[in-house]
């Protein structure tokens, strides 16, 4: 009876926001049109708007013109003016919260987030389930896990509260919906990864479950792999109503969970009986009434989405959408795919052609003018204050919905790549190796990073003009790059943390090998002085595994 009366809740709020939605996806040139200089005309009082004369600019050529396209650090500084607790900076209505990011140096990257921005997550939302309940209309019959980072992590100087995207995510779902979510919110707050996984798997074991959610496939994975780890462990928590692990260093925490988790010798009968028939506790076998799982399928992150059936069988997977700490850009609509209708009505969109991302003058197309099967890269104009910003992403245009285009995720742009939602950029990376070529006296000819992610971990290409010994690059230097990658990218460190991210290891390359490739260049008719060395690759480069003389691994991950 719950299940139908908040079923027919979300077609009540979903119908017409959606008929709104197809509407402006008809005509989405109007549409981006109106949404932009709505934005304007509503920031035009800002000190951004004012040094860009907003309130001057009448038409999309005129904005293009007076605001010129810009990285996060250019914004930096108007943002630091918001922490210091100055109003009316990028807009007029001032910021509720920040979403906190790893950036392309070692301090983070605070994202506002304005009401507007908040309202327009909601309606997205909202939508995705509608549309999700359309095509499944028994995935909310049961308990629903949502696994996300917290809300909240601090607040600014001026008292501002900043925390994850994921938690303000999952914050914005309907109450209607969100009380039927099986998490005690508390458990997010467990400092300690592996408790904190263990509490997961614990409390949602405990429950009959029919919707999984969380933006990362490789939490999934992690949560199966507690739930095979700690069976006994969690059957017997479950039976007696306890915590099952020693939080004593959060006593509120351990207060919290306390007060909701009783007994229920049932259950862990029913899943004491799973793991003797099947020796493992795994979703597919506990949870017989799950009929959707949600999360992102674009991207590095798809070979994590693809490890799921071992664990949870062969469910539909439903992408979440195509979204940043800097905005919710798509809404899928299908299954098992990560292309979704790009969100006209939420941001103002403009698109760079990938081979000319980077350019100093690139041509700039509307969303009206892309072309099926061609990859962009994306800027963003929102109602959060960030004008013609360049998110560092690459997008495919997939197809159309209506005149809309359906785009997908394709990966990191420039001198940034991803294996789980690190957002690793060559930055981080120099500075980590200049670190521990000082420490250690490394010496150190030349370097590239590769993603493995197969293996969720990094690969440092490593050509040294010496000899050093192999026992201080293997227990010395490997967790050292480990531990300078954790100090200045936070993400990074936050999925060591939890184990979605493994130790990086050390091909250690044949003398000449970058010589070599410089060689190579010249040899296809360009010129030296152009050559530029690529010390972070989003792939592995093929002539680089000739020229491995050796792979050293610190093996105590």
């Amino acid at each position: 009876m719950m299940s139908l009366l908040i079923n027919n809740l979300i077609r009540l709020y979903g119908a017409p926001v959606s008929f709104c939605f197809d509407q402006a996806a008809k005509n989405p040139k109007k549409t981006q049109a109106s949404h932009l200089m709505g934005i304007v005309r509503n920031n035009a009082s800002s000190s951004f708007g004012k040094a860009h004369g907003f309130d001057t600019i009448n038409a999309e050529n005129e904005y293009k013109l007076r605001v010129p396209i810009r990285e996060f650090e250019e914004y930096r500084p108007y943002i630091n003016h918001i922490l210091s607790g100055k109003k009316r900076v990028l807009t007029v209505i001032d910021p509720v919260r920040f979403n906190v990011t790893s950036g392309t140096i070692d301090e983070p990257k605070y994202i506002p987030v304005t009401p507007q921005s908040q309202n327009q997550e909601l309606n997205l939302i909202g939508q995705w389930y509608y549309r999700a309940l359309y095509n499944h209309p028994r995935f909310l019959d049961y308990y629903r896990i949502a696994i996300v980072s917290p809300l909240n992590e601090g607040l600014t100087p001026s008292g501002i509260p900043f925390g994850n995207a994921s938690g303000m995510m999952f914050n914005r779902i309907p109450n209607f919906i969100r009380r039927f979510y099986a998490l005690p919110v508390c458990v997010f707050q467990i400092k300690d990864y592996e408790s904190r996984y263990f509490l997961i798997a614990r409390c949602a074991l405990a429950k009959k479950v029919s919707f999984l959610l969380t933006p990362n496939p490789s939490t999934l994975n992690r949560l199966a792999e507690i739930m095979i780890k700690y069976a006994e462990e969690i059957i017997k928590a479950i039976h007696d109503g306890k915590i099952g692990r020693d939080l004593s260093d959060q006593p509120d925490i351990r207060d919290s969970l306390s007060r909701v988790l009783t007994p229920d010798p049932e259950r862990a009968r029913y899943l004491e009986g799973i793991l003797k028939q099947t020796r493992a506790l795994r979703p597919v076998d506990v949870w017989p009434q799950l009929k959707l799982i949600a999360c992102w399928l674009g991207g590095s992150v798809g070979i994590q989405a693809h490890k799921l059936s071992a664990f949870y069988g062969d469910l539909p997977i439903r992408d979440l959408g195509y979204m940043a700490s800097e905005g919710h850009i798509s809404l899928p609509y299908q299954d098992n795919t990560p292309s979704g209708i790009l969100a006209v009505q939420t941001n103002y969109y403009e698109f760079i052609p990938e081979e000319n991302h980077g350019d100093q003058n690139p041509r700039v197309f509307s969303c009206h003018e892309l072309e099926q099967g061609k990859r962009y890269a994306i800027l963003l104009t929102t109602s959060s204050g960030l004008y013609r910003y360049d998110i560092n992403d690459i997008v495919e245009v997939t197809g159309f919905y209506h005149q809309t285009p359906l785009i997908a995720f394709i990966r990191k742009g420039k001198d940034m790549t991803n294996i789980t939602g690190e957002k690793m950029h060559v930055n981080h990376l120099l500075v980590a190796m200049n670190e521990a070529r000082r420490k250690f006296n490394i010496p150190l000819e030349q370097f590239r990073v590769t993603p493995d992610f197969e293996n969720s971990r990094y690969c440092v290409c490593v050509e040294l003009s010496a000899d050093m010994p192999e026992k201080i690059l293997r227990d010395e230097v490997i967790p050292f790059i480990d531990q300078m990658l954790a100090k200045v990218n936070i993400e990074y460190a936050e999925k060591r943390k939890s184990k979605r991210l493994k130790l990086p290891y050390l091909a250690m390359m044949q003398r000449g090998w970058s010589e070599a490739e410089c060689r190579r260049f010249v040899q296809s008719g360009k010129r030296d002085v152009q050559f530029k060395w690529r010390v972070l690759c989003a792939e592995s480069v093929v002539e680089d595994a000739a020229a491995v003389t050796k792979i050293i691994e610190n093996g105590k991950d």
